[in-house]
Formats: C-alpha cells, structure tokens, sequence
C-alpha cells in the first residue's frame, strides 16, 4: 500500500512539475518586432537582443526581428494588443519616444496599462549633426542661424511634431529664443531616413540618438554639435561637447526597451525577465551594448513598470508646455 501511495504521489508531483519545466525552458520561437523601418533605433534594440540572447544560449533557435513601421510605435502597440496579446515568444521594442507619444494619445484608444513592461537594457542620449561641411561648428553658431532666419535651416528627424526628436530640437530653440512653431521641420519614418537625407544635402540638420550616429561618426560625413547628456560620454564619443556646456540646459536620456502582449502568461514573462537578468550580466552582452553606442540601463519586471509610468505622466506635462497634451 506504502508503495503504491507513493508511486501515485510521485505521479502527481511530476505532473504539477511539467508546467514550470515547460515556462523554465522558455517559447520555442521567439521574435522581436521593431516598430518602425530597418536602420534606426529600434532596429538597434531588437538586433542587440537577436545577438546577445544566441551569444549567451538563453535560447538556441535564432531570434527573429520583424519590420512593423507606423507612428513611431502606435502600428506595433495596437497590433499586439488586438491581434497578438498572448504570443509568449514576441516582444516589441520600445524607446523614450515610444512613451513620449503614449503620453500624447498618440497610440490611440490604448494607454501605457495596456501591455506587460518587461525589461530596459540600456540608455541612450539624444543629439544634434550636420554635415562635416556645414558652416556651423558648435551648437550656439547654429542656433544663432535659426534664429536670425528659421526658414534657411531644416530640421529633419525620425518622427512628426511633438515627437522626442521635434522636442529635443524644440527646447534648444526655446532656450535660444527661437519659436519652435517657426522651425523648419521634415518628419520621416525611423531615424535611418534623416541621416540618408542629410547626407543627400535635402536637410540641413538631424535631431535623432547618439547611438544611430556612432556608425557614421567614422566615415568622417557628419559633425555632432551636441550630445544631450549630463557628461560627456565615454570612449570614442568623448570628442562630442554635450549641449549644457554649450550653455543650453538640456539633458534627454533615451531608454531602450522590450514589452509583452498584455494576456502572456506570468510563467512566462517570469521567463523572459529571468533571462534577461542573466544576459545583462555577461561580457558578451555588454560588448554588444558598447559596440551599439548604448549605456547601461538595466531594469526588469515591476520596477520597470512603474518607471514606465511616471516617465509618460512626467512627458505629459512637458508636452503640455508646448501644447500638445491636455
């Protein structure tokens, strides 16, 4: 009898096992979708976790990333709410810009408690460049130009009016008294298209991510006036003079991020934030992160989630100041 009991409770605890080993081992496929075309930020943020989840084996099929452009964000948000909220495997990339729209009602009916916020994995900074021929060697020859005639400099980024690109450009000109409804101003989709078009000499100047630029700061094309952060920044970047010590108070960190479908499970996302915490920790990660012009950010899970969340009420109220949210 003892033997039989015993068997039975084995069976039973084996069978109450299997769905934590199953969460333990993680999607068989996973995907990462970047809200926007190849060649900018997000493309960034999804190749680094293609790259680092194979390097450091958190999974052993190679890690799909997909093109989803639209609204800087808005395309991909409410078609992994309404189309796929419970695909374990799919996570979306997402930026400070992403949460700066979000807190604009940019992404439509849904808002910032529609999807499960799962990990940050580095920080970024905003930044301003022309081209290495331009006639503007510092940040305050340009402002001067804009002001003197705002409609003789053009201003091209990665997304329209009232987005992190139009409003780091916004407040430089506000503290250099220029009226930012006055700028010339060409929204494009993605920050790969800004660069293209100021190389092609259609813009005269970009407002987009320091991490976007490290790539062509070594081909010698394009000058970067001003980096946004509060020092200057490491490595091959610490040539680049940040805006405040130019005398414009600005300073905008952009983080770079993942989230999940709103009805994944909690076995899973638990996965993914485990796996994440261990990538983070590892020589190959970090590399990856250096190579990428990132800075090391890494938050997870509840922490994040409450971030999150006070960085869309905080943008809010900045775009209010310009008019843009109620």
């Amino acid at each position: 009898m003892k033997k039989i009991i015993h068997t039975a409770l084995t069976t039973a605890l084996l069978a109450l096992m299997v769905p934590a080993a199953i969460a333990a081992e993680g999607p068989g496929r996973t995907e990462c979708i970047a809200p926007a075309k190849p060649g900018g930020g997000f493309d960034l943020t999804c190749k680094l976790l293609q790259v680092s989840l194979q390097e450091t084996k958190q999974i052993e099929t190679p890690m799909r990333v997909t093109y989803m452009p639209g609204g800087v964000g808005a395309v991909a948000y409410n078609a992994i709410i309404a189309q796929r909220p419970a695909e374990a495997g799919t996570v979306v990339a997402f930026s400070g810009g992403s949460l700066l729209n979000l807190s604009q009602g940019k992404f439509g009916r849904y808002s910032v408690d529609d999807v499960k916020w799962l990990a940050a994995v580095g920080t970024d900074y905003g930044m301003v460049a022309v081209r290495d021929d331009a006639p503007w060697k510092t940040l305050g020859e340009l402002m001067v130009a804009m002001k003197e005639d705002p409609t003789k400099v053009v201003v091209g980024a990665g997304a329209s009016i009232g987005s992190q690109d139009w409003m780091k450009t916004a407040l430089l000109a506000r503290e250099a008294g220029i009226d930012p409804r006055k700028m010339r101003y060409v929204a494009f989709e993605g920050g790969g298209e800004p660069v293209t078009a100021l190389l092609g000499n259609h813009i005269q100047v970009v407002s987009g991510d320091m991490s976007e630029m490290v790539p062509h700061l070594q081909s010698g094309k394009m000058r970067v006036l001003a980096v946004m952060s509060e020092q200057r920044l490491p490595g091959q970047l610490a040539q680049v003079p940040t805006a405040k010590e130019q005398g414009f108070n600005i300073v905008w960190p952009v983080i770079r991020g993942y989230y999940l479908g709103p009805k994944v499970s909690d076995a899973d996302y638990q996965w993914w934030e485990q796996a994440f915490k261990k990538m983070v920790d590892t020589p190959e990660f970090k590399k990856q992160r250096d190579m990428r012009g990132l800075f090391e950010f890494n938050m997870f899970g509840q922490e994040l989630d409450s971030y999150v969340k006070k960085q869309v009420s905080d943008y809010r109220e900045q775009a209010k100041s310009f008019g843009l949210a109620k």
